[in-house]
Formats: structure tokens, C-alpha cells, sequence
């Protein structure tokens, strides 16, 4: 029956696996290894594994499969699958498991599977035991069906498929040409009724400042096309992140982290806007989340096609079900108001003196990694696609930003949980299934705790690695609360004296060090690059810290 229900994934859009060895999980690994159409990777750390799965699931827009043994193997999957739920990514987690009889009967590599991991899948799943009763057959069919139907409809997600199996384990029946039954689940394309586009219509024109803000999202070239065209016809205010990917539109406010920390209330107060419409998922900059509490708009609209959202700013009071490019494509046929010129004219000043600024502090620097990663990201590989790794590379990443001109970059990270463990197996998985160059800009800590990203018999020659190693969690000597505290060193920056070199040798990586030009680092090989900078805490404290006092100079505050 197993070849069938592999067969089955095969026909519901799985062309990528990722196998975890183990002995129970054998029946699943073979059934796989042998469908013949299906590209199956191994990969031993299951933690590494399924931040790999996430990442092939990221750039191919497909569902992955991820499969592992029993027992504690499965818990190590935990932070990918809640990352992968956060993110919206559809995983189907295959995780194999004894016969229930044996469930708490202290034999090996058993533990209680069932709903493992809570409410971070969008639901769990257990196959039959065995399959000799042919509605035990039905069942399994309609499973697969239901777990990869739900995987990739609605908001997309993880779904948690465990399979008991019973001894022996490695006689599975051959591919079998078997009719596979497969349910296709249609897609709703949401969109408004002529009342309520009409309502909306109608209601907007009660509002001049109006501030559209793009939380983290795939790029979407119509999307960008029709906020050109939106901007053009309402002189809209648009703002947002590195990972709202719309750095390709030269009016989007981008550096809302640099500005809006540092104006007086006065000047935040011209800022406030009568309506908010968002998209998006989550938004990195702090400044612009405290600003749009603290000032909100009279009325807050967020635009979802589907799913539960989420009230990030403490305002919202209606919800447009649906994609942002519909609605606003909608509005592009309606007689819509003009934004205030005046409010657009405020914002843009700011932002103007914040890349300005930005800009001119970071040509006069030496060196540091600030000015390194500004030096990284401004000479790009054409087409690449960029990985942020969380803690301090996506904030100083957020600074810098992309020009209106580099819109052929794609820019990911992993900030549903914004954790710093899988962000190199997740650049890793992503380098697998792409030919672009992918980037992965990261921390020391995040890198060294994600080593086994390169454990792997895999090519990525189109990899490369920006390792910013200034041995220790420098974010924490940045914010107030731990850098005041002595136990700072031991305890929160988690000082460390490892270098990459080593590690490169030994995983047959590509070593460059920071006194070799980026040309080279970014051009053809054969092997995945690790580009290192090495620095010191205290003078890259130094200069973020003269980062932000020539911020408050320039606007005063």
C-alpha cells in the first residue's frame, strides 16, 4: 500500500523529500527512495532536516515531504515545523512510529506521537496500523489526500502525518501500476461583491492620509505593478521592510527603523495617519510597530484572503478577505481620493534624510561589519536570492536596504519565530532547488549553532555564506537591558572563539577572508563559499552606537 500512497504524493505536487535514517521509518524511506520520480535527500541531524524541507518548500512553492524515525527524532523536528507554520510553508511531516499496544511499554525509541506538535501543524493525522482491510486502504487514501489537501489550501502550513509500523520493516511491496484515487481540492480565488467594494469605496473617501504598510511576503511582480499604478493615481503613503519585497518601488518607505525612533512628537504627530491598510505578515522594524500603536489610525483595514489575522498594531477593525493585489486592483477601477500631498510629502522627506544619512555615515567608515554587509549587499549577485539570519544581520540588513533598482533580488528570512537555529539549513535547502545564487548573511552564533547545515553529501555550488563573526552575540551589548547587566559576557552575549576556517576544511567549503575582493567570493565555483569577517564587540558597538547618534542629529531629537 505504501508505494500507492507515495504514488498519491507524487500526484498532489511532492516532488521533494527530505529522509532522516532510522530503522522504523524504514518502510516510508524505501517506499520513497524507489518512487523514482521523487528527488529524496538524507540528511542525519533531523533538526537541520526539516529547516532544509522548509527552504525547498520555500523557493519551489510546493509542498515538501519530511520523514523520520521514531521516538525523540520527531521532537527535533519542532522548531522547523513552527517556523513552517508561522510562515505559512506547507510540510507534510511523516514521522514513523510503533504499534499503539507498545506505546508507554518502555521499549526503545518509543514515545507518545500523537498531536506532537500541538496547535504549530494544521492538523495531525495517523495512519492505519495495517493495511489487509480494504477500508483500512480507503483510509490511508483519503489521509494523504486530506493532509496534503490542507497543507497547500487556505494559509498554507505543516501537517503531521504519523505512521505506525509493525516487524519486519524492509519488505514493502514493489511500485505497483494500482489506479491512485486523488481528491483535488480547488483553490476559492476570493475577491469583493460590487455592495461591498462600493462600501469600502465610499467610506475611503472620508480619508486623505492614508498609509498602506506591507509586512513580510513573497515578491510579487503584479502586486508591484499595481502599487506603481496605485501610487501614480492617489500619491498613497507605502512603507514597510527589507522583507516586504518591494524594494523595487522607488516611493516605499523603507527605513521607517532609522527615522521613527528619532522624531520629536510633534513631528511623529503629522505622521499619524486617518487610515492604515496592511498586508503582509510580520514587520521587523520595532520603530514602526511602537509609532503606529502609539498614533493610530481612525480606521485600520488588513487584507487576507484567508485565515485568522493577526492585530499587530492593537487597531484593527476590519478585515478585507482578500489578496492585496485584488483589492487593490479593485480600487484602480474606482473613483478613489487623492492622499493628502502634503502627508506624502512629510514622510517622504523623512525617509529621504534617512537613506541620505544612512548612506553617508556607512561610505565614510573604514570598516566594521556594518560597512561590510552595506559592501555585500550593494555589490549582489544579479538575480540572487537573499537569506537574512536572525538577531543582528536582518536588523543591519533592514538599515541598509535594497535600491529601487536591484528589484531582481528576493529577500527571505525565517521570522515566523525569528529564531537563530535553522537559518543555514533553510539557505541550504533553498540553494537545492534554484539555480540563482542564493546569500545567506548571518551571525556566528547562528552559524555555528546551525553547523550541521553543511553535514550533507549534496552539492551547492550556487551558496554563499557572509559570516559576520564578532564572537558573540553582539545584539545583546546593543540594547539596554543586557548590556547594562556584568553577567553580560557569560551569560547573554555567549562569547565564543571559533573561527570558520576550520570548519570550511572540513565540510570541503570554499574559505575567503575579508581581504579578498567580493568578485571572486560571489563568482563560479564548485563548492558552497563562506566569506568571514572577523571583528571585535566593542568597535562594532562603537559604530553602531555613532550609527545611531548621527541618526539623532540629523532629525534633531
Amino acid at each position: 500500500m505504501l508505494p500507492q500512497l507515495i504514488e498519491l504524493c507524487y500526484r498532489k505536487g511532492i516532488r521533494d523529500a527530505v529522509l532522516c535514517p532510522g530503522s522504523r521509518s524504514a518502510p516510508l524511506t524505501l517506499a520513497f527512495a524507489r518512487h523514482g520520480k521523487i528527488r529524496c535527500r538524507t540528511i542525519s541531524d533531523e533538526r537541520s532536516a526539516a529547516f532544509m524541507a522548509l527552504g525547498i518548500a520555500q523557493a519551489s512553492k510546493q509542498p515538501v515531504a519530511l520523514v523520520c524515525t521514531s521516538g525523540s527524532a520527531a521532537y527535533n523536528f519542532a522548531p522547523a515545523v513552527a517556523e513552517a507554520y508561522f510562515q505559512q510553508i506547507p510540510l507534510v511531516v511523516f514521522t514513523a512510529d510503533r504499534p499503539a499496544e507498545w506505546i508507554d511499554q518502555l521499549d526503545g525509541q518509543t514515545i507518545r506521537q500523537g498531536e506532537l506538535y500541538g496547535k504549530h501543524v494544521k492538523k495531525y493525522f495517523e495512519l492505519p496500523q495495517d493495511y489487509v482491510h480494504p477500508d483500512a486502504r480507503w483510509h490511508a487514501n483519503r489521509i494523504i489526500n486530506d493532509a496534503i489537501n490542507l497543507a497547500t489550501s487556505d494559509n498554507q502550513g505543516p501537517v503531521h502525518v504519523n505512521a505506525p509500523f509493525r516487524e519486519p520493516l524492509y519488505n514493502i511491496d514493489p511500485p505497483s501500476n494500482t489506479l491512485v484515487r486523488v481528491v483535488d481540492k480547488w483553490h476559492p480565488h476570493s475577491s469583493l461583491t460590487d455592495a461591498s467594494l462600493q462600501e469600502l469605496v465610499s467610506e475611503l473617501k472620508s480619508f486623505r492620509r492614508i498609509l498602506i504598510v506591507a509586512g513580510q511576503q513573497d515578491y510579487d511582480a503584479p502586486l508591484l505593478k499595481t502599487l506603481r499604478q496605485l501610487h501614480e493615481h492617489t500619491s498613497w503613503v507605502m512603507a514597510g521592510d527589507i522583507l516586504s519585497n518591494l524594494h523595487g518601488l522607488s516611493f516605499f518607505c523603507r527605513s521607517t527603523d532609522a527615522f521613527l525612533g528619532q522624531l520629536t512628537t510633534a513631528d511623529k504627530s503629522t505622521l499619524q495617519p486617518d487610515l492604515l491598510i496592511t498586508f503582509g505578515k510580520s514587520v521587523i522594524a520595532k520603530n514602526l510597530k511602537l509609532f503606529l500603536r502609539a498614533y493610530p489610525a481612525k480606521q485600520h483595514w488588513h487584507l487576507q484572503a484567508q485565515g485568522e489575522s493577526a492585530d499587530t498594531f492593537q487597531q484593527l477593525n476590519r478585515i478585507i478577505p482578500v489578496a492585496a493585489n485584488v483589492f487593490f486592483q479593485h480600487l484602480l477601477h474606482q473613483t478613489i481620493p487623492k492622499g493628502d500631498k502634503v502627508y506624502e510629502e512629510q514622510w517622504t522627506s523623512f525617509e529621504t534624510l534617512a537613506r541620505t544619512t544612512i548612506k553617508r555615515f556607512l561610505d565614510k567608515q573604514d570598516g566594521g561589519e556594518f560597512k561590510l554587509i552595506y559592501q555585500v549587499m550593494t555589490n549582489l549577485p544579479k538575480g540572487c536570492h537573499l537569506h537574512l539570519a536572525n538577531s543582528m544581520s536582518v536588523r543591519y540588513a533592514n538599515h541598509i536596504g535594497l535600491s529601487a533598482d536591484r528589484e531582481d533580488i528576493v529577500v527571505y528570512a525565517n521570522r515566523g519565530t525569528s529564531g537563530i537555529d535553522g537559518c543555514t539549513s533553510t539557505a541550504t535547502g533553498h540553494a537545492w532547488v534554484t539555480k540563482a545564487p542564493v546569500v545567506l548573511i548571518t551571525g556566528d552564533l547562528a552559524f555555528f549553532y546551525d553547523r550541521n547545515a553543511f553535514w550533507h553529501n549534496y552539492a551547492t555550488p550556487n551558496l554563499r555564506v557572509v559570516l559576520i563573526n564578532n564572537h558573540g552575540g553582539i545584539i545583546f551589548n546593543l540594547i539596554d537591558g543586557p548590556a547594562r547587566q556584568p553577567e553580560a559576557p557569560e551569560f547573554f552575549i555567549t562569547e565564543q572563539k571559533l573561527n570558520a576556517r576550520s570548519l570550511a576544511r572540513e565540510f570541503n567549503l570554499a574559505y575567503y577572508d575579508v581581504s579578498e575582493e567580493l568578485s571572486t567570493f560571489f563568482g563560479a565555483s564548485e563548492q558552497a563559499c563562506i566569506l568571514e569577517i572577523e571583528g571585535s564587540q566593542e568597535a562594532n558597538k562603537k559604530i553602531f552606537e555613532e550609527f545611531r547618534h548621527n541618526l539623532k542629529q540629523t532629525y534633531g531629537a
